[in-house]
């Protein structure tokens, strides 16, 4: 297919589209601190945007925008390339009052994230933010998630910046090209093409209805031995499970990665679990303090990714599960074990279903989630169980440091959606031997949201002491 012919959207494309709202903005984002080599120019950060304004570049996915603006959650948009790209409306600078500090960073970025992407152009932006403390820089990339998942936004990014801190060469990310990928079926753009597609999409999930009823109904027969799992969402009601509004608040953590991988060793337990022990005993306290700690333990939905191995297209491929955060107990083992049990047991309904099957099931059980979004959007109070009380992602970052010109990055922080329903998003992405967590929460539901950053340490310092561990942990912002 030519690198200019109309791109269909998915079905999971449209539906980021179709919720996209002034109080629910369907993007993604990335927070990426720079370490400046020591012979950088004091205008360094001008003069890489000048460079770029004057060979202004695009490839895909960042050249393209929607077919049809005004019809965003229509199921046959698709993407089309910008003949008329706006650089300086998507590259732009900004600066703290030097030296900014993390906090006013951290006030910047939730600004940032508080504005709609224009989705008449090319759905992204880049903020380079100057005045950081000791000449340090940030950049804030932000992203539709209609055109980019957060799996392959991270991976797109990446690959962008440069392992060699000598590289002096390397464009911005968007005037790197995509790497070669294979043939994609060919489409014109019409109405027959794209209601095709529809039609092949919705026919493949209903030839795995066998296969979901099966993976829905066992289950609960086996309730018995999977005490934790979760198949009827059964999550309480919370303060994170209201109407939202635009603004959001931004809170950041750094944690050693071998640190959380010897806790998780000590009990049998991925790293992803013992990070759910950290959020879960940070949650119970932070919602301790405002008065609001459900008696019941708070549900976690987990995206899980089901891209084929190599594919860092754009467009949507995410699964679900869903797991118990145990919050109802104050013992942090305890905590980590229930955890544990519950995303094992989840994992294993997905094992052997087909990537179409996977889509299915997780449709199924964020169904509930769906209600309750629709549910708060109303101010209304249903009367049936909520699905989840809040996303909980874990994302494969680049394993190596990365540079920009011989700037060090730092720290990968990603940024996610709340949604009406579910006020507070976490996201942890793996980068250089460290997890980097962004916490993005409704402003007004959820007061004071570093201090959640700021707890989930102390609930790894607890775990740390109630099983003989030890390790740093980084800051919140």
């Amino acid at each position: 297919m030519s690198a200019n012919a109309p791109q269909r959207l998915s079905p999971l494309d449209v539906m980021f589209l179709y919720g996209e709202r002034p109080d629910t903005m369907m993007h993604v984002a990335s927070l990426m601190p720079f370490q400046p080599p020591a012979d950088a120019a004091p205008a360094f950060l001008r003069e890489l945007v000048a460079e770029a304004r004057r060979n202004p570049e695009v490839h895909s996915p960042w050249n393209r925008k929607l077919r049809y603006p005004r019809l965003v959650g229509s199921p046959l948009q698709s993407w089309v390339v910008d003949r008329d790209f706006d650089f300086d409306y998507h590259v732009r600078r900004s600066a703290l009052a030097s030296p900014g500090d993390e906090r006013e960073l951290g006030v910047l970025v939730s600004r940032l994230h508080s504005n709609p992407l224009d989705l008449s152009r090319p759905p992204w932006e880049v903020h380079l933010i100057e005045g950081l403390q000791g000449g340090r820089f940030a950049v804030y990339t932000k992203m539709h998630h209609a055109l980019v998942d957060g799996y392959s936004g991270v991976r797109l990014m990446a690959r962008s910046l440069s392992k060699d801190p000598d590289d002096r060469e390397q464009p911005l990310f968007f005037s790197v090209p995509p790497e070669p990928r294979a043939p994609r079926e060919s489409s014109d753009g019409g109405f027959v093409s794209d209601l095709g597609s529809l039609t092949r999409s919705v026919a493949g999930q209903a030839s795995s209805a066998l296969t979901l009823t099966r993976r829905v109904v066992e289950p609960v027969v086996r309730r018995g031995r999977f005490p934790d799992l979760i198949d009827l969402p059964q999550a309480p009601r919370s303060i994170l499970n209201h109407r939202i509004g635009r603004n959001r608040r931004f809170a950041t953590q750094q944690y050693e990665l071998e640190h959380l991988k010897r806790l998780g060793a000590q009990h049998g337990a991925t790293l992803n679990d013992v990070f759910l022990a950290i959020v879960g005993g940070g949650l119970r306290r932070f919602l301790s303090e405002l008065g609001e700690l459900p008696e019941a333990p708070l549900v976690a939905f987990l995206p899980v990714n089901v891209r084929p191995k190599g594919d860092e297209g754009g467009g949507n491929a995410v699964g679900a599960i869903l797991a118990t955060l145990a919050t109802d107990t104050d013992d942090p083992v305890a905590r980590l074990q229930r955890i544990t049990a519950s995303t094992r047991s989840a994992k294993q309904q997905l094992e052997g279903m087909t990537q179409e099957a996977i889509l299915a099931y997780s449709a199924y059980l964020l169904a509930p989630g769906g209600l309750q979004a629709l549910g708060a959007l109303a101010g209304i109070r249903s009367p049936l169980p909520l699905g989840f009380n809040v996303c909980v992602s874990n994302v494969p970052g680049p394993r190596e440091p990365r540079y920009l010109r011989g700037s060090r990055m730092e720290a990968y922080y990603p940024a996610s959606i709340p949604i009406h329903g579910m006020a507070l998003n976490i996201t942890v992405l793996s980068y250089a031997g460290t997890l980097n967590v962004g916490f993005i929460g409704d402003r007004d539901a959820l007061p004071h949201l570093q201090r959640l950053a700021v707890h989930t340490g102390e609930a790894l310092t607890a775990l740390d002491r109630a099983v003989g561990g030890g390790g740093r942990k980084g800051a919140a912002a």
